[in-house]
């Protein structure tokens, strides 16, 4: 009953806006909804410096429209990230919605972006049922699915034969660990044991522990970028985690500059899937880790890439409907959209309103004195295997 009437009284606020609305039709406006402060402060900066260095090559104008960014900060909790994005919508007039570090951000604020019919930019929440939640939702970052289950099927088919897994417990994590262990049980590897962590979470030390006691030949794991890397890697030093010994798999995040630097030496030997890596030496990445160095004085990471597309993605869209900003013109020009970033080859399925890209396997090495992944095997065209499994099922 309350969800109705939050939908009715929004629905009532939207048509007073439209009748109330008087701005510049020469203006595009942008509502960044973002984790600027809380746990997940510095993914927030980092997609915030990938939108800012985009804005900055490429100008404010495009299609004979100025780009106004609206920065919001919800700290990471989903009721304020749902009144954030209604007074944005109602109060600001936003025209495109865009940001979301975290899932429960983005599912909060879908069923308004549907209401509303706003452009939703996810630049990076990987939940893969986001987009299901919203026509007017396109992502520009990956689902956990896309990257984990080419990990699971790599692992059993290079001697992993018994796998542990530890994940934070909240939507991507489970993504996470079901895609990772599908996908090993069928290429024929056994899941002896898992745990899933709070999402919050300061200390690892207890459960790398039972990892460690747990008799399995490797590890898999998922905890969200941010803070948490760096906490998760210092706990694995300190149990004397060896990836020599027991191989250590998981999401990118597991070996993140943070991670590896808190690891140190011992870091060397873990074994990750990721869409994107700053150490990529294709040209057009050389260049936007450069800029970005130049601009911000540190390295670019999976958030500031996702917010470095997502503006491209909606500058392009722009150009396509020659300025109309419309949720409907918006999205139609999304869908099927291709482009070459930093990341290498993307593109938007036309189908799911999610990513298509390549996603790799690495392996942490010593490389010139310093740790770095090292690219082992990779996986085109990948597409979120989800999604495809429900077409398939509809058919």
């Amino acid at each position: 009953m309350p969800t109705m009437l939050f939908r009715l009284c929004f629905a009532f606020a939207l048509f007073i806006a439209a009748g109330a609305e008087v701005r510049a039709e020469d203006t595009v406006k942008v509502g960044l909804i973002m984790t600027y402060t809380g746990q997940f402060t510095d993914a927030a900066a980092q997609m915030d410096n990938g939108i800012k260095l985009y804005m900055k090559q490429h100008g404010d104008t495009v299609a004979g429209k100025k780009i106004e960014i609206i920065r919001k900060d919800d700290a990471g909790l989903p009721d304020n990230a749902k009144r954030i994005a209604q007074d944005l919508i109602v109060n600001d007039h936003a025209d495109i919605l865009a940001g979301f570090v975290i899932t429960p951000e983005a599912m909060t604020v879908a069923d308004l972006s549907a209401q509303a019919k706003k452009l939703m930019v996810v630049m990076n929440a990987a939940t893969s049922i986001i987009t299901t939640k919203s026509p007017y939702i396109v992502r520009t970052s990956v689902t956990l699915p896309q990257d984990c289950e080419p990990l699971g099927t790599w692992a059993a088919k290079n001697g992993v034969k018994k796998v542990f897994t530890m994940v934070s417990d909240y939507g991507p994590g489970h993504d996470a660990e079901t895609a990772f262990t599908t996908a090993f049980k069928a290429a024929g590897g056994e899941v002896i044991g898992s745990i899933q962590m709070p999402i919050a979470n300061p200390d690892f030390s207890a459960f790398v522990q039972r990892a460690k006691d747990s008799g399995a030949d490797g590890i898999f794991v998922f905890i969200p970028g941010g803070s948490q890397p760096g906490a998760l890697g210092k706990a694995l030093v300190e149990r004397g985690m060896d990836p020599s010994k027991i191989k250590l798999l998981g999401h990118g995040e597991l070996a993140d500059e943070t991670a590896v630097k808190a690891m140190g030496p011992t870091a060397v030997g873990i074994i990750t899937s990721m869409y994107y890596d700053y150490n990529d030496d294709r040209p057009l990445n050389r260049d936007f880790v450069a800029a970005y160095n130049a601009e911000f004085k540190r390295n670019p990471d999976l958030f500031a890439v996702g917010g470095y597309d997502g503006m491209h993605l909606i500058y392009e869209a722009l150009k396509k409907t020659g300025g109309k900003a419309d949720g409907d013109s918006l999205v139609a020009a999304a869908k099927g959209m291709a482009w070459d970033s930093p990341r290498g080859p993307m593109s938007i399925d036309p189908a799911t309103r999610d990513v298509i890209e390549t996603v790799y396997i690495r392996r942490a090495e010593q490389v010139n004195g310093q740790i770095r992944n090292v690219v082992i095997a990779k996986f085109d065209n990948v597409k979120d295997p989800v999604k495809e499994r429900m077409k398939q099922d509809a058919k």
